[in-house]
C-alpha cells in the first residue's frame, strides 16, 4: 500500500501539500506567545491515485464505508478508492454526464446509489451485477439515499430521490420499479439521510424526518436564517445513531433527538416525535457535521463573508476549520480549532466542502474540489509526538510509562534518549546526567554510548556519580576514561572514586600509570599521592601503599599494617612509623611483640633515643620484666628524657646495674636518685649525709631512717642535727615512736632556742600516753579474747557426743553398742572423735588418746633422730 502524506505546519499556499493546525493570521503577536495547546486530531492528505484523478477532474461529493470510500466527480465519474487514495480495480464508474449530487451506500457496503444534474439516478452493485438500476428523471436529482438493509434480500430495494419531491423507490413484482412521493411543494430537495428506520431530508424550508415503519411524517424542523441561500449554504445532515440526528445549517446547529410518544390519547399523532436537545448559533457557517465522541461534534466551519475580495478585486476566502465543539442547550464551548491548508481554499466557498465520517474507525473526511484531507482523533504516539515537539520530554516518558502496550511509534528508550540530547544541547548537564539511569535503565550498549556522548563534550564528571557499577557492568575503558577525565581536571574528585569505585570496574595499573604520569609533573601533591596508596592497596602491592602512607603520615598506616599483616614489611621503618605517631606505633608494636622483637626495635631506634625512651617506658609499664636487658640504657633515657619517672623506675627495677646507676646520676647530681642507690647499695650513712648536707631536709631523712630501721643512722641524725634547731625540732616531732626521745633531749645543749619546742614535747608527752592507751585497750582487748574462747572451750567440752550403732572401738575394733547388758561396758570417746571400750583402755590411757598421741610423738622420734 502506498504511504499517505502526512500532513504538517504549512506556509499560506494554494500549493501547499501540508495540512496544519494554525492560527488566524490576525492574532496579535501575544497572542501568538501563549502556550499552544496540544491538538485533539491529526491530519493526513489523501494522495496515491487520488491525486492523478484531482488533477484531471474534481470532487464534487463523497460516500465512505469502513471498506472503502466512494468519489463523486464533476465529470460525471464515481471513482471506488481504499482509504489512502488508491484506486480499487475495476471499480471506476462512468454512471453520469455531469456533476455527481451525492452518493449513498449499504450498510454492508455492497450497493452504491448516486445522482446527479443529467436527471440520472444509478444503482451499482460493487461485487454483483444483480439489482443494478438506472433511472432517469427529467430534471435534475439533487439528493438519493439508499436504505441501508439494501443488500438484503426481501428487503424491497429501498432508495429515496430528491429533486422537487421526495420518491421512494420500491422494487416490486418481476422487477418493476414502485415509486411512492413522500413529499413534494416546498422547493429542491438537496441533501437526503437514511438511518435505520427514519429518513431525514432538507428543502428550502426545513428538515422533515419520515417514519419508515409508522410510514408517516414526525416533524418539521424550520430554517433558523432565511436570508442564507440554500444553494450557497447547504443543510448537512448527520446520523449520530438510529434516534440522533446532527443538523448544521447555516450559521445555526440543532442536535434532535427521536422519542418515544408516551402518550396516544392524540390517535392522529405519529407515535414518535423529536425533541431538540440543543440549539445554538455559531460564529461561523457550517460545510459539514459529525458525531465525536459520546457527546461531542466536529463541524467543518467556513468564516469567509460573502463577497471578501482579495488581491486585485479577486475574491478570496480563508482556511477553513475543523472545529471540536461540546454543545449544550443553548450554546457551546470550542475544544479545539484547527485551521486547514486546503490546495485553492483561496477560490472555494462555503458549499465547496463536505465532510463525512467512518463513525466504527473515528476517521473524518474533509472534502474539496481539488483536495481530501482524512483527520483522525490522535493517539498516545501523537501525543508524544506532540510533547517532544514542545520540548515536553518528562511528561512524554511518563506518558509512554503509562501507555506502553498501546504506542507502535515510540517507546520509553527511545524518547528518553531524545530528552538526553536536548538537556545536553541545552547544557544542562548534571540534569541529564541524573536522568540517565532512569532512561538507560541495564542497557550496557546504552550506558556506553551515552558515556562516550559525554566524553566528546567533556562533562565525564557529571555523569560520573550515576554510572552503573554492577548491573549493567560497562567495559574497562569506559571507567578508565572518567577517571581519567577526573586526573586531569579535579584530582579531589579523582580520589573521592578511587575510594567508592570497586578496584574491580578498571584496569589497576593503567590508572597506576596514568597517576605516575601526573606525579612526575606534580611530585608532592599529597592528593595524587593519597590515590596512588589506595591503588596499590586495590592492587594488593601493600609494600608500596605502607611506603607511600608512611610519606604522606597518613592514619590509614596502622588500619594498613593490621588488616593486611603487614608486620615484616615495617621491620625497617620503625622510626618512620615512630616519627608519624609514635604512640599508635608504639602500642602496635607492643602489642606484637613475638612477630616485631624487642631487640630489633631497640636497635633501629639507637641513633633517636627519644623515640627509644617512650618504647622502653611503654614497654617497662606494661610489663617490667620484658625489656630488662635494656634497664641499664633505660636508667640513661630517663635521666635524659623524663626525670620525674627515674626514681619510679630506680625503685620498681633489679635489672639495672646500681654503680651504673650511681654514676649516670652523679654525673647530673640528681641526689634523691643517689640516696635511694646508696641506700640500695648498703650505704646509708653516705646516703644519710646526702640528705642532710645536700637536701636539708629533715623529714626526707627522718624518713630515710625510719624506713632502714638502723640505730645507728639515727644515732648519725640526731648527731648531725644537734645544733640544728630546725632540725631538733623535726626530729622531736617525728621520733617519738622510733627512738627515746630521752637520748635527743639529753643532747640538746643548755641554753639553745628551739622553734616550737613546747609544741613539740607536748606532742612526744601525748605520743607516750598515746601508745600507753594502745597498750592499754589492747591488754584489755586480749584478756576479754581470752575469756570468751575459755568459755567457748568450756561450753563446747560439756556437749554430748554422739555414738553411731555402727561405730567400732578404735582397740578392739568390735561394736561399741551391744544389745546384751551382760557383754556391755562403759564408752570413752575422745574429743577427737576416736571411742574405746573402758576396758580396752590401760589406766595410764584414760585422760588422752592414744592414737593422736601416737600420730603427733612419730615426727617428733624422727626429729630427735635426724639432730
Amino acid at each position: 500500500m502506498a504511504e499517505k502524506e502526512e500532513t504538517k505546519l504549512s506556509e499560506n499556499s494554494a500549493e501547499d501539500d501540508d495540512v496544519r493546525r494554525d492560527e488566524d493570521e490576525s492574532e496579535t503577536e501575544s497572542e501568538e506567545s501563549e502556550e499552544e495547546v496540544e491538538p485533539k486530531l491529526k491530519y493526513e492528505r489523501i494522495g496515491n491515485d487520488l491525486l492523478n484523478i484531482l488533477t484531471k477532474d474534481a470532487a464534487s461529493c463523497i460516500a465512505v464505508h469502513e471498506k472503502f470510500l466512494a468519489l463523486g466527480t464533476h465529470w460525471g465519474m464515481i471513482h471506488i478508492l481504499d482509504h489512502c487514495g488508491n484506486n480499487i480495480v475495476s471499480k471506476e464508474l462512468p454512471a453520469h454526464q455531469t456533476t455527481v449530487n451525492q452518493m449513498s451506500i449499504d450498510e454492508n457496503g455492497d450497493f452504491l446509489a448516486s445522482c446527479s444534474d443529467d436527471g440520472r439516478v444509478v444503482i451499482n452493485g460493487l461485487y454483483t451485477n444483480d439489482n443494478n438500476q438506472v433511472l432517469n428523471f427529467d430534471r435534475p436529482v439533487k439528493a438519493v439515499s439508499m436504505d441501508p438493509h439494501f443488500f438484503k434480500h426481501g428487503s424491497g430495494k429501498h432508495f429515496v430521490t430528491g429533486d422537487d419531491k421526495l420518491v421512494l423507490n420500491e422494487k416490486g413484482f418481476l422487477g418493476r420499479n414502485k415509486t411512492v412521493v413522500l413529499h413534494q411543494g416546498e422547493g429542491a430537495i438537496r441533501n437526503i439521510q437514511w438511518r435505520g428506520s427514519f429518513i431525514a431530508w432538507a428543502n428550502d424550508q426545513g428538515v422533515k424526518i419520515y417514519d419508515m415503519s409508522s410510514k408517516r411524517r414526525i416533524t418539521f424542523i424550520a430554517r433558523d436564517n432565511p436570508k442564507l441561500r440554500p444553494e450557497l449554504y447547504r443543510c448537512n445532515l448527520c446520523w449520530k445513531d438510529t434516534t440522533t440526528l446532527l443538523i448544521g445549517w447555516g450559521d445555526s446547529v440543532k442536535v434532535c433527538v427521536i422519542k418515544e410518544r408516551l402518550s396516544h390519547d392524540a390517535r392522529d399523532l405519529p407515535n414518535r416525535y423529536v425533541e431538540i436537545v440543543s440549539m445554538f448559533t455559531t460564529d461561523f457557517f457550517i460545510s459539514g457535521i459529525a458525531p465525536y465522541g459520546s457527546s461531542q461534534l466536529i463541524c467543518l466551519s467556513f468564516d469567509i463573508e460573502e463577497g471578501a475580495q482579495g488581491e486585485a478585486g479577486k475574491y478570496a476566502a480563508s482556511r477553513p476549520h475543523l472545529r471540536i465543539i461540546e454543545p449544550h442547550m443553548d450554546y457551546y464551548d470550542e475544544l479545539s480549532n484547527d485551521a486547514l491548508s486546503i490546495r485553492g481554499f483561496q477560490e472555494y466557498r462555503c458549499n465547496d466542502y463536505h465532510l463525512e465520517c467512518v463513525v466504527s474507525d473515528n476517521i473524518y473526511f474533509i472534502v474539496s474540489p481539488k483536495d481530501i484531507v482524512a483527520a483522525k482523533p490522535r493517539d498516545e504516539d501523537d501525543h508524544i509526538t506532540w510533547l517532544l515537539d514542545n520540548e515536553m520530554f518528562e511528561e512524554a516518558m511518563v506518558t509512554a510509562t503509562a501507555h506502553s502496550k498501546d504506542l507502535k511509534k515510540h517507546n520509553f528508550q527511545d524518547i528518553g534518549k531524545a530528552y538526553l540530547a536536548y538537556l545536553l544541547e541545552e547544557q544542562s548537564y548534571s540534569e541529564a546526567a541524573q536522568l540517565c539511569s532512569r532512561i538507560l535503565g541495564k542497557s550496557k550498549d546504552l550506558w556506553e554510548e551515552e558515556v562516550y556522548k559525554f566524553a566528546q563534550i567533556r562533562q565525564l564528571k557529571s555523569l560520573a556519580p550515576y554510572v552503573p557499577r554492577e548491573e549493567p557492568r560497562l567495559d574497562p575503558a569506559i571507567y578508565e576514561m572518567i577517571l581519567n577525565e577526573f586526573l586531569q581536571t579535579d584530582e579531589q574528585g579523582f580520589q573521592r572514586l578511587i575510594k567508592e569505585w570497586p578496584s574491580s570496574l578498571y584496569n589497576i595499573q593503567t590508572i597506576v600509570n596514568a597517576v605516575l604520569d601526573r606525579l612526575g609533573r606534580d611530585n608532592n601533591n599529597a592528593v595524587l599521592l593519597h590515590s596512588l596508596a589506595a591503588l596499590y592497596t586495590a592492587d594488593k602491592r601493600y609494600d608500596k601503599a605502607l611506603a607511600m602512607y608512611l610519606r604522606l603520615k597518613h592514619k590509614d598506616v596502622f588500619e594498613l599494617i593490621h588488616k593486611h599483616n603487614l608486620f615484616d614489611s615495617i621491620s625497617d621503618k620503625i622510626v618512620r612509623l615512630m616519627d608519624f605517631d609514635a604512640d599508635r606505633a608504639v602500642t602496635l608494636l607492643l602489642d606484637n611483640l613475638q612477630r616485631i622483637p624487642i631487640e630489633k626495635v631497640v636497635h633501629q631506634l639507637e641513633d633517636h633515643p627519644k623515640m627509644l625512651h617512650i618504647y622502653l617506658d611503654r614497654l617497662f609499664r606494661r610489663d617490667p620484666h620484658s625489656g630488662q636487658d635494656f634497664h641499664e640504657l633505660q636508667v640513661k633515657l630517663y635521666a635524659e628524657y623524663d626525670r620525674t619517672k627515674l626514681l619510679s623506675f630506680l625503685r620498681s627495677s633489679n635489672y639495672y646495674p646500681l654503680q651504673k646507676a650511681m654514676e649516670v646520676c652523679t654525673q647530673r647530681k640528681f641526689i634523691p636518685e643517689m640516696v635511694f642507690l646508696l641506700g640500695r647499695m648498703g650505704n646509708t650513712k653516705q646516703a644519710l649525709k646526702l640528705i642532710t648536707n645536700e637536701l636539708r631536709d629533715v623529714d626526707r631523712a627522718i624518713d630515710f631512717c625510719k624506713e632502714h630501721h638502723d640505730k645507728e643512722l639515727w644515732e648519725d641524725l640526731i648527731s648531725y642535727s644537734i645544733d640544728k634547731p630546725a632540725f631538733i625540732t623535726g626530729l622531736l616531732n617525728n621520733i617519738g615512736t622510733h627512738v627515746d626521745p630521752i637520748i635527743l633531749i639529753q643532747k640538746i645543749e643548755q641554753g639553745m632556742e628551739i622553734p616550737g619546742l613546747r609544741d613539740s614535747l607536748v606532742k612526744i608527752l601525748q605520743d607516750y600516753n598515746l601508745q600507753i592507751s594502745l597498750r592499754e585497750g589492747c591488754k584489755k582487748i586480749l584478756v576479754a579474747d581470752c575469756f570468751g574462747l575459755l568459755d567457748k572451750l568450756v561450753k563446747t567440752q560439756r556437749k554430748g557426743i554422739s555414738v553411731e550403732e555402727d561405730q567400732v572401738c578404735q582397740a578392739c575394733h568390735e561394736k561399741l553398742i551391744v544389745n546384751d547388758l551382760r557383754y556391755a561396758s562403759n564408752i570413752i570417746t575422745f574429743f577427737c572423735r576416736h571411742s574405746f571400750h573402758e576396758d580396752c583402755l590401760p589406766v595410764h590411757a584414760m585422760e588422752t588418746c592414744s592414737i593422736c598421741v601416737a600420730q603427733k610423738r612419730g615426727p617428733g622420734r624422727y626429729s630427735m633422730l635426724r639432730k
